[in-house]
């Protein structure tokens, strides 16, 4: 991961840049790194430009800010020195129309703080230059695109095999051009693949997995002791007391770098960095080496550097505790983010596999196939009560597969059926539904398995009332009513001799229940059964005339309605 104290760009080499003839850039002075890349290009004429860098710029300067007896004494060294304390990646020096050369004392203060130093002609511009960089980052974005999208097709092909944990594992070994491995919940290595890291690394490797995975057990450390994930203690969540050693305060403009806080938290472990927390300032003093810092919310991911090699783990299924850990020889943001959709891949992978509710699931289809009934395969799938939710897109057309997968993913159930343009979704009763962007949702009442059938119809008007209405999500309203106060046989016995007439016409008893739960809406019982509304008006006038009433009084509406949801 690139250091969070430079700007979120892609890096640039500083020999690309050099390469451009455009440019005739000259390197006069400083080392000549082919790894050393920029971030950034700004044109600075302060005498102290600390206050406004970031870090990894390309500063570019006429030397307007050199006094005339500059050169006899220390203002080279220390403005050359304020921009490595900042950060600075390089220093380019425009000759004309100040200066016709390049000060020779400048020259050996960049040699000395080890800073390179560009010699930028008179016929190229400082904006030519940044364009240029500019250019090259774009450049280094698209690629670094194609190559995070390529890798996600791979991952994704990769997930969908037979033997789909080595074969994601494989992929990501050969997409970082290293190696992977996946660690069991004991901390043993269950499978691998790739090149293997060395000794040294692969043991550091086992300790950064145990860092990210959670503990349970009565050796958890205490808040105080959790080390600093993304600005959070990875006990509670909440911000750190005090910096760590190893991480520079945001500074104001014009402000000099604070000293460390005397009561710094300790780093995770020795050279182990949490995602989110800084490298130390150059020529800062390491902090003591302290055990890894352990609690039952570890960090998602830590970073490591041993032997040549870059180190990652990743948390997967936290809840389950199998991590992914991965060595390869570098690490940039595509690596991470590559590494990252496959941690994704194998949290699904290997939960499924730890819970087992795949292989159920897989087991009740398979029963029903061959004949089971209902009754017989929902235990299977447990006691506890599930909803049924109906949704529909908003946009014209009816939903694909991957937008009603990714619909269940949003609602927390992998169960979903896709059915023209209606995807339903079996929900567990203790995920609460919310809505969705771009969906219009209607929600049963908790079901048992059995139940689930009577739930989904319920789930279908509820959704119907949620178009007519324009609302993004109704739930069906469980609670007791007149129905209650009869008994079950007598009320569906008069329930079938009231609506007799219409027995054999189900389209006008899904009229009267729509136009009735409606409170008579021509407009909106058009929406909801997606009819013409005259169409409706015609049902409804049908309705009247067989039935043989006014369905303008409310007594008779409140029969009817009665019977309706027997």
């Amino acid at each position: 991961m690139p250091d969070p104290s430079v700007p979120p760009t892609p890096a640039v080499p500083l020999s690309a840049l050099l390469a451009r003839e455009d440019l005739a850039l000259r390197q006069i002075a400083g080392p000549t790194d082919p790894d050393v890349v920029i971030h950034w290009a700004h044109t600075s004429e302060m005498a102290d430009p600390y206050p406004y860098l970031l870090g990894g710029e390309l500063l570019l300067t006429a030397g307007v800010h050199i006094p005339e007896a500059a050169g006899s004494g220390t203002y080279f060294d220390d403005y050359v020195s304020r921009i490595v304390e900042a950060g600075g990646t390089a220093l380019g020096f425009g000759l004309a129309p100040v200066h016709d050369t390049v000060p020779r004392a400048l020259v050996a203060a960049c040699e000395s703080f080890g800073l390179p130093l560009l010699e930028v002609p008179p016929r190229t511009t400082f904006s030519g230059v940044a364009r240029a960089v500019w250019q090259l980052m774009a450049q280094a974005r698209l690629a670094e695109l194609r190559r995070v999208t390529e890798a996600q097709q791979s991952l994704a092909a990769a997930a969908s095999r037979p033997d789909p944990v080595p074969s994601v594992l494989r992929q990501l070994a050969q997409r970082v051009g290293g190696w992977a491995g996946l660690y069991g919940p004991e901390g043993t290595l269950i499978a691998a693949a790739g090149r293997e890291p060395g000794a040294e690394a692969r043991a550091a490797l086992a300790d950064l997995t145990g860092v990210v995975r959670p503990r349970t057990d009565a050796t958890a450390s205490t808040p105080d002791s959790t080390a600093a994930v993304d600005g959070r203690t990875a006990a509670g969540g909440g911000r750190a007391g005090a910096a760590p050693a190893d991480r520079e305060a945001p500074r104001e403009r014009g402000q000099a770098a604070p000293a460390p806080a005397s009561g710094a938290a300790a780093p995770a472990a020795p050279g182990i960095r949490a995602a989110g927390v800084a490298p130390r300032e150059r020529g800062q003093a390491a902090p003591a080496p302290t055990a890894p810092a352990r609690s039952t919310a570890a960090p998602a991911s830590a970073t490591d550097t041993v032997a040549g090699a870059h180190l990652a783990a990743y948390a997967l299924a936290p809840s389950h505790g199998f991590v992914l850990g991965v060595a390869a020889p570098r690490r940039d943001p595509a690596d991470h983010t590559i590494a990252s959709v496959a941690a994704v891949l194998l949290s699904l992978l290997t939960g499924e596999q730890q819970s087992g509710t795949g292989a159920a699931r897989t087991s009740a289809l398979v029963r029903l196939l061959l004949g089971a009934a209902p009754e017989a395969v929902a235990p299977l799938l447990g006691t506890d009560p599930w909803l049924v939710v109906h949704a529909r897109p908003d946009s014209p057309g009816a939903p694909d597969p991957v937008a009603a997968s990714a619909l269940g993913a949003a609602l927390g159930s992998p169960l979903v059926d896709l059915a023209g343009d209606v995807v339903r979704v079996l929900v567990p009763a203790d995920r609460e539904p919310a809505p969705q962007p771009g969906w219009t949702l209607g929600v049963s009442d908790p079901a048992t398995p059995a139940e689930w059938p009577a739930a989904d119809t319920r789930a279908a008007r509820a959704l119907a009332r949620a178009r007519a209405t324009r609302t993004p999500l109704v739930r069906h309203g469980a609670r007791p009513g007149l129905a209650d106060l009869v008994p079950h046989d007598e009320a569906a016995s008069h329930a079938r001799a009231l609506l007799g007439p219409l027995a054999h016409t189900p389209a006008l008893v899904d009229t009267l229940r729509a136009w009735l739960s409606l409170h008579g809406s021509w407009d909106r019982t058009a929406v909801a059964l997606a009819v013409h509304r005259n169409t409706v008006r015609q049902r409804i006038a049908r309705c009247a005339a067989l039935l043989g009433t006014d369905l303008d009084d409310p007594d008779v509406r409140m029969e009817l309605w009665f019977a309706l949801r027997q």
